[in-house]
């Protein structure tokens, strides 16, 4: 799908209404700092630092599908606990998305609390109660689904094992389809067979290797397993997820067909296939095709493995990393003061420690190089800015700089520790500062802390100033002399 095909797809979209049913969670996240292990145990100490929560299971299915454009109607379980009344305003919270949640007292709403460190997830821990709605209960949400599903273009039906997915549940999606919604079944059940006549199950690669007892890594072993899975069901057909490796679908009468997956930077799979779900059912939901549903999965997917958390893909995102599949990696590092200042909110909003320097870095060196690699062993996401070529003039002089910021830039963003470079014209970078708010500000050992600018910001939102040692002997003052002094 190119850039146009995307933007046609993006519109078409809009308001198309999605019946998200099944197990609904809440992910919680507690983030936190580890710089020592306990004195009791082999374990690392955790100091807290901030927590946040979100919907997870069919939940953050209804969160993707509003979050890129459609309607999300949510029928599913929870307890009638704080953790349910917290999902309930979490959705109310959300534009895009109506709540047909049914609430079984005396059952704990399922929540997954996961303690991250660094970008990495130390432990999680389950609250749940895995049991069957009882027969009062299935009954509720059976009706709810049937009620979400007036109107849809799709049913999406997750089935966790948490209890909500009954046969009764899945019986009253199967007959909500007079309407003409498709009807996919995201499982992770050891049988595709109880969804009876479901038009797609969509099971990654691991659950397709469980239902049918086949090895899925090569083409040929998913080709021979979406074949036997059908032949163990009654659905229409299998869409598998692969990971880097992309999709494949099996239609019932017809072929395999293989989606290559494009190269991803992966920080987290947490919810892509949640993400996968709700693009391929809005998708189809507004009458796309189904190659073009399956593209607009895979790279609804792709985005989310490179967020922190249960993320979810926005249209921007889409659009992003599209036009970024087409730059070369360093190119894709490029971006204006506004995209900076998204981009950093974005990596915060995923628990990443965001740093930030900034420099003339006119003619790169060994001490340049080492003092950026030192920047972002203190963070996560490293932001450099560099001063505009009329900046670098005022600061050093006619002759500087002497390659200009094009050139400045695109040899930095080629550097692997650097993830984003922007520019600035005024006289300091103050500004982006402001815009960027990152965790750590860093600057060379030659500065003091009161001396850095922006220092008093940074500790004000409860960030931290590091100064970084310089390698001796290495500037771009020195390199320019040597030179002259060769030409002469």
């Amino acid at each position: 799908m190119d850039l146009a095909g995307l933007q046609k797809l993006l519109d078409a979209v809009v308001g198309a209404r999605v019946a998200c049913v099944g197990d609904v969670m809440v992910d919680r996240f507690v983030y936190g700092d580890v710089s020592r292990t306990s004195p009791e145990a082999p374990v690392p100490v955790l100091a807290l630092g901030r927590e946040t929560a979100m919907l997870g299971g069919a939940g953050n299915v209804a969160r993707n599908v509003a979050a890129l454009g459609g309607k999300a109607a949510l029928a599913g379980l929870i307890g009638d606990d704080a953790a349910g009344k917290e999902a309930l305003r979490m959705i109310s919270a959300e534009a895009g998305m109506e709540s047909h949640l049914i609430a079984e007292a005396g059952r704990p709403t399922t929540v997954k609390t996961r303690y991250v460190a660094s970008g990495q997830q130390l432990l999680r821990v389950d609250s749940e109660d895995a049991s069957p709605a009882v027969r009062d209960t299935e009954k509720k949400i059976a009706d709810s689904a049937r009620y979400a599903a007036e109107g849809a273009g799709a049913i999406l039906l997750s089935d966790y094992g948490k209890g909500a997915v009954t046969q009764k549940v899945i019986e009253a999606c199967l007959d909500a389809r007079a309407s003409g919604a498709v009807l996919i079944v995201d499982s992770k059940a050891r049988s595709f067979a109880r969804y009876g006549a479901a038009d797609i199950v969509k099971p990654n690669a691991s659950e397709l290797s469980r239902a049918t007892d086949m090895p899925t890594e090569t083409d040929e072993e998913v080709e021979a397993a979406l074949k036997h899975a059908l032949d163990l069901s009654r659905c229409k057909a299998v869409l598998v997820t692969r990971a880097a490796k992309g999709m494949s679908l099996a239609v019932r009468g017809e072929g395999v067909k293989h989606y290559p997956g494009r190269p991803r930077e992966v920080f987290d799979v947490s919810g892509a296939g949640d993400t996968a779900l709700a693009a391929l059912g809005l998708a189809l939901a507004a009458g796309q095709t189904m190659d073009d549903a399956v593209s607009f999965a895979l790279l609804a997917s792709g985005v989310v493995v490179g967020k922190a958390g249960t993320a979810t893909a926005t249209p921007r995102d889409l659009v992003e990393a599209e036009i970024a599949a087409h730059l070369a990696p360093a190119e894709a590092k490029l971006a204006s003061p506004v995209q900076m200042a998204q981009q950093a909110a974005d990596w915060r909003r995923q628990g990443l420690k965001v740093g930030f320097t900034n420099g003339c870095f006119d003619i790169l060196h060994k001490g340049h190089v080492a003092y950026l690699a030192q920047a972002r062993a203190w963070c996560d996401r490293l932001i450099v800015a560099v001063n505009s070529d009329s900046s670098v003039r005022a600061l050093k002089g006619d002759g500087r700089p002497v390659n200009d910021l094009e050139s400045r830039a695109m040899v930095l963003a080629g550097l692997a520790g650097v993830d984003l470079v922007t520019a600035f014209d005024d006289d300091t970078p103050l500004k982006l500062i402001e815009a960027a708010r990152p965790d750590v500000l860093i600057k060379g050992a030659d500065y003091t802390v009161e001396g850095v600018v922006g220092h008093e910001l940074v500790q004000g939102w409860g960030g931290e100033v590091k100064l970084a040692p310089l390698v001796d002997g290495y500037s771009t003052t020195a390199a320019i002399a040597r030179m002259t002094a060769k030409e002469a």
